[in-house]
């Protein structure tokens, strides 16, 4: 085969075959293919779409590139969540105790912030000593030690996966539905998963802008999961706005310890319960929706899940004390605050402007392998919604120099939209 007719092949709307997928990803993972070539290939893609076959033949040549978990000696299905990616999007930190504090199992492995959005292993990183880098023989002990494991995408699970999803972060390529399906599906099936719930984001500062579009890809992602053996379910829930308050990696980690306190923001307890209600009542517990959705509540106001969170922290070298004591973690000195120009009722926040100015402090990667730093970011002080005067502080930011924080502090203000009368808040919850 022939990279250059493959690139051709895809941009002239053509549908490669599994032998094609298979021997692109294979000569990809190996070397034998720059990375300009593949670019072209995945902006092809990214134009012209993959079909179902395409996006099928894409996962199992991912999946086939490394070891696949067996989880069945744990004895009881493994539960599993991956978000499309979000601003502000921490609530894997959250709804993974919350689930092992249930009773069930929560193994997952996650990425690398891509673009715009966070992502949930530089989240984990900033708290001192966390490792992500976890083997397969551990996952499973700790899996089966406590009930829950979160590492970093494994050199041993769906390999080329890692090496296309750092292309794609900065070739402009994250969007295709197909390639966000494979990604997604290759690394839950490799892992193991029994089950899987999908945070579907939509909105501005989603991947994904429409409902159809968020739709389609939760269509195609459950599609992928059913025909591989993982049951698979979709929750699509909104991103007009950033989650929470808390936007880059230290300050979200915060926030999910104040969320598991029962001090978290509304909207991410919404969303928390919400996806937990769906993932529980596939854990074999004999949970319906609803009871499961009462059982999340009450490991909050009980401390089980803060607990748990404890626990998971510190099986994987990290040190729970920034939970009392937040000043153990990382915040870049330097603050400025992003100031209203006028009065009026928060109508918007442009949750992309959010997650790029946040990325431009150093939160997210421009490059392929970029370190970001976690004690930069912003929170937010105002949401949609609220009555603010003119000159009144919108969000603080944190960043490394005085000049810098003034810089993306003006550019988060010019991210709210102001109106004379309040608006009706749009449900988080889509669909």
């Amino acid at each position: 085969m022939d990279m250059q007719q493959l690139i051709i092949k895809k941009r002239d709307g053509g549908e490669l075959t599994p032998e094609e997928i298979s021997w692109l990803v294979n000569r990809y993972e190996a070397g034998e293919i720059p990375d300009y070539q593949m670019s072209a290939w995945l902006m092809a893609a990214l134009i012209r779409g993959l079909s179902l076959l395409e996006t099928l033949a894409m996962t199992d040549a991912l999946v086939a590139s490394g070891t696949r978990l067996d989880l069945t000696s744990l004895g009881r299905p493994v539960m599993d969540k991956h978000s499309t990616g979000g601003v502000g999007d921490k609530v894997t930190l959250v709804l993974a105790p919350v689930v092992a504090a249930c009773g069930a199992y929560f193994g997952k492995m996650s990425g690398r912030g891509l673009g715009h959005t966070g992502g949930t292993v530089d989240k984990l990183e900033s708290i001192p000593g966390f490792r992500t880098g976890i083997d397969t023989a551990q996952f499973i002990r700790q899996l089966a030690e406590i009930g829950i494991c979160v590492a970093g995408q494994s050199s041993e699970l769906a390999p080329a996966d890692e090496q296309l999803y750092a292309l794609r972060d900065v070739t402009g390529t994250v969007e295709s539905t197909g390639l966000v399906a494979s990604s997604i599906m290759s690394k839950k099936i490799a892992a193991g998963a029994a089950a899987v719930v999908l945070d579907i984001k939509v909105g501005r500062g989603s991947f994904f802008r429409s409902r159809g579009q968020a739709a389609g890809v939760a269509h195609l992602m459950q599609e992928v999961g059913q025909a591989r053996g993982v049951h698979t379910k979709a929750v699509m829930t909104s991103m007009e706005q950033p989650l929470g308050s808390a936007v880059g990696n230290s300050l979200e980690v915060l926030e999910a310890a104040r969320a598991l306190t029962g001090n978290g923001p509304h909207d991410l307890e919404e969303v928390v319960v919400k996806l937990a209600s769906v993932l529980l009542p596939l854990a074999d517990l004999g949970w319906d929706e609803e009871k499961a959705a009462g059982e999340a509540r009450q490991a909050v106001t009980s401390g089980a899940a803060l607990a748990k969170f404890r626990q998971w922290v510190e099986a994987q070298g990290g040190d729970p004390g920034f939970i009392d004591d937040p000043e153990r973690l990382e915040i870049a000195a330097y603050s400025a605050p992003a100031t209203a120009a006028g009065s009026g009722y928060v109508a918007g926040i442009d949750a992309m402007a959010i997650g790029w100015a946040v990325q431009a402090l150093g939160a997210g990667r421009r490059h392929k392998g970029e370190d970001v730093d976690h004690g930069v970011g912003a929170i937010l002080a105002a949401k949609t919604g609220d009555l603010v005067e003119a000159g009144q502080t919108l969000a603080k930011i944190h960043a490394r120099s005085q000049e810098q924080a003034d810089t993306v502090a003006a550019r988060i203000a010019a991210a709210y939209e102001l109106a004379p009368e309040p608006t009706e808040p749009q449900p988080l919850i889509v669909g």
